[in-house]
């Protein structure tokens, strides 16, 4: 075991439509991507993966994959410092920083599968169950879109979070906005906690505005009101109102991180694994939270994450967010049931206990 050596790694490109057209506050899109990596040490192999441009794969092939190759496939942390050195000049922003979080990822599950061991074992779990809440809620949804997501997640699977994307058009439809809160307020309960994600659409002013005007419907999470860049105004909106303010979904390093918390600008700090360095940095991220006294909340990619999740003291939850469980499920056999608000990640599985449906999805194969 002492001698496992990274001997080969794959990289596969997949572009999924989604199931109907979907936007938030400043984008629209009709298809997401995943860019899966398999790293192999003998006959073992581990996954890892981003949703991110094609690109990132090409940054996987080209540049990753032979600073890692022939290195123990142990070392995690050897093998994430040397790529973290590698693209200093390239800047490890954007495309390269799925990139490495897609690699660190692999690497973990295969570290797991060569230890025979479930990977929150490995990773020390702190708990069986991961909580999570529903995300979707697309303003492009009709009415009746949005009633029967939000009713399956709160009285079907009985999550007891969910959350709407608001912030229409860049801020320009508050009055829809609105509307569509109270119709999750209504279609959910009012014992379903409540989220809002304005994907960083409204100005500081507006953002409180909206929240006073939402005051009866007992909103509980207020996700990017202004662009998470914007420290001070997000600290302005956490201080004005009752919501929790969170922010952290486009984190690339640990500074970042700490440059939030120092601020005080969130109430939850965000981290995504498929974006901030993979499980090594969200690990050390989620220290730099605990020590501000703050719980961390994971973004997307909710298998990629439920591991790391089970062994981090200061989690709230998951976001059991639609297109990657959409996607995850018709990718991996071994995905997990959210029924009553939480997953709980297989013990008696190595690794990630998930495996991959090659000939299923090959259809979606761009790379």
């Amino acid at each position: 075991m002492m001698d496992a050596i990274i001997d080969h790694v794959e990289t596969r490109v997949y572009t999924v439509p989604t199931d109907s057209p979907e936007a938030d506050g400043t984008i629209a899109w009709d298809s997401t991507t995943m860019v899966l990596v398999r790293i192999s040490s003998g006959g073992t192999t581990g996954m890892g993966w981003t949703y991110g441009a094609p690109a990132c794969g090409q940054v996987v092939s080209d540049v990753l994959a032979p600073i890692i190759t022939g290195r123990s496939a142990l070392d995690i942390g050897g093998c994430w410092e040397a790529m973290v050195k590698a693209v200093r000049n390239s800047a490890r922003q954007g495309a390269i920083g799925y990139a490495i979080s897609a690699v660190d990822i692999a690497l973990w599950d295969l570290k797991a599968r060569l230890l025979e061991l479930p990977l929150h074992k490995l990773l020390g779990a702190v708990r069986d169950k991961v909580p999570v809440y529903g995300s979707g809620g697309f303003t492009t949804y009709t009415p009746q879109q949005l009633e029967d997501q939000l009713g399956g997640w709160a009285h079907e699977q009985h999550i007891p979070r969910v959350k709407i994307k608001i912030g229409e058009s860049w801020g320009t439809e508050p009055e829809r906005d609105l509307a569509r809160m109270r119709q999750a307020r209504h279609v959910s309960g009012e014992d379903v906690e409540l989220f809002v994600d304005a994907n960083g659409g409204y100005t500081r002013k507006q953002a409180i505005r909206v929240m006073e005007a939402a005051n009866d419907l007992d909103v509980r999470w207020f996700e990017e009101p202004v662009s998470s860049d914007d420290l001070a105004g997000l600290r302005e909106i956490r201080d004005a109102i009752s919501a929790d303010v969170t922010a952290g979904e486009y984190g690339f390093d640990l500074v970042y991180f700490r440059r939030m918390c120092d601020a005080q600008s969130v109430d939850c700090l965000q981290i995504d694994a498929s974006r901030c360095g993979g499980i090594t940095e969200w690990l050390r991220a989620a220290a730099v939270a605990a020590s501000h006294g703050l719980e961390v909340s994971g973004h997307c990619g909710p298998h990629l994450h439920a591991h790391v999740a089970a062994a981090t003291p200061n989690l709230r939850h998951l976001e059991w967010f639609h297109d990657h469980v959409r996607i995850e499920t018709m990718f991996f056999d071994g995905t997990l049931n959210p029924q009553g608000g939480t997953i709980t990640p297989d013990s008696s599985a190595p690794g990630n206990g998930l495996t991959l449906r090659s000939s299923d999805i090959e259809e979606f194969r761009v790379r």
